[in-house]
């Protein structure tokens, strides 16, 4: 028996494997703000070949790796990018493109699915004579997957019928592909396919991949060549990087041919959920790694629900007042699912009926121990 945590607020929280651990300790390193680290041109190198781009470049997050696109694309103060209202970039990225790169929000309503209206993204696109009046659109944004649609995939036909209108309006396309990787799994599409459209893409090697740390931005060698200069003026030159670019190198290696089975103990998640009364899932809305439920009865909060799972050792993390987000990664096994699963049915019962059972362990000092 041991003391084992069931963590499904991210797959943001994987713990470095022992295989990236030797990469990070036997790395060949020098300084790469002066292109000198050979660990990360060679990581760089390869990025770029499986994406499908010139060049490619190693920055420190997903939030910095979009933002250095954006500011590459929208050189000019007062431009304005057309993104979806549910997007990383509108809603969890601090306003970066706003409030350093002066860059103006033109925001399209997401689909279910993840993707906007071909229509509306046209609409949205500002008229030349107006340039007196209104910001000039220089960039269309897209999420694939897109994480607050649940993880949704955008096919490579739609990604490219986007890029067609970037090209035909003059404008470009970038892709936050944080995720890239788990829609290239699920849609069963070689990942170089799935951006041939774009004209830059970011990658979060740190999420479903399972590095410790980094993102990779992708794109034509000019552009990386921007994107360098904006990278050393927003702090993310990092000296001796290829000790994380080492791990990053194993955990495309590594972790992709992984994805699969998250996918599929993702499905199974949902599935058990649908069985339990005080929950609300569609199964069949789960495409990769993350599941979104409603909780029904109005009795249960997500923020008591994932108290008391603390309690039996699973993290989550409320979605909104009345749902909760659950994303499976490569350290999160079929026994897991199970576990979380009975403490997830567990937990609402003892909410509903006032239970005394597991009061000891309010202080959250102790933690239950189960097979694993």
């Amino acid at each position: 028996m041991v003391t084992k945590l069931v963590d499904l607020r991210s797959d943001t929280v994987t713990k470095p494997s022992e295989a990236m651990r030797a990469a990070m300790a036997a790395a060949d390193v020098d300084d790469d703000v002066l292109g000198a680290d050979p660990t990360a041109h060679r990581f760089e190198t390869e990025m770029a070949r499986i994406m499908g781009k010139e060049a490619a470049l190693f920055v420190p997050s997903g939030t910095m790796a979009n933002l250095i696109s954006v500011l590459v694309h929208c050189d000019t103060r007062g431009s304005e990018v057309i993104l979806g209202d549910n997007s990383h970039i509108h809603i969890y990225e601090n306003g970066g493109i706003s409030t350093i790169g002066g860059v103006h929000p033109k925001t399209v309503r997401n689909n279910p699915d993840g993707t906007m209206d071909i229509d509306k993204i046209v609409a949205a696109i500002r008229h030349p004579d107006g340039a007196l009046y209104y910001p000039t659109t220089r960039l269309i944004c897209l999420e694939n997957t897109h994480a607050n649609c649940g993880g949704k995939c955008l096919s490579a036909e739609y990604t490219d019928e986007v890029g067609e209108v970037a090209k035909s309006h003059g404008l470009k396309l970038h892709i936050d592909g944080a995720r890239i990787f788990n829609a290239s799994v699920a849609l069963g599409v070689p990942v170089h396919r799935l951006v041939q459209a774009a004209d830059s893409v970011s990658v979060c090697i740190s999420k479903g991949l399972g590095a410790p740390v980094g993102s990779v931005i992708v794109g034509s060698t000019a552009f990386i060549d921007k994107a360098k200069i904006l990278r050393k003026t927003l702090g993310g030159g990092m000296r001796q990087v290829g000790i994380l670019c080492a791990a990053a190198y194993v955990a495309v290696r590594d972790t992709v041919g992984k994805l699969a089975d998250d996918h599929r103990r993702a499905k199974v998640l949902a599935d058990g959920l649908k069985k339990i009364k005080h929950f609300r899932v569609d199964s069949t809305s789960v495409e990769t790694n993350m599941v979104f439920f409603d909780i029904v009865d109005s009795r249960i909060s997500p923020n008591k629900l994932c108290q008391i799972l603390e309690h039996r050792n699973v993290l989550a993390m409320p979605a909104s007042s009345k749902s909760m987000r659950l994303v499976v990664h490569y350290q999160i096994s079929d026994s897991d699912v199970q576990y979380a699963l009975a403490c997830l049915e567990k937990a609402a019962e003892e909410i509903l009926t006032g239970s005394k059972k597991f009061e000891h362990l309010t202080n959250g000092s102790t933690r239950n121990s189960y097979g694993h």
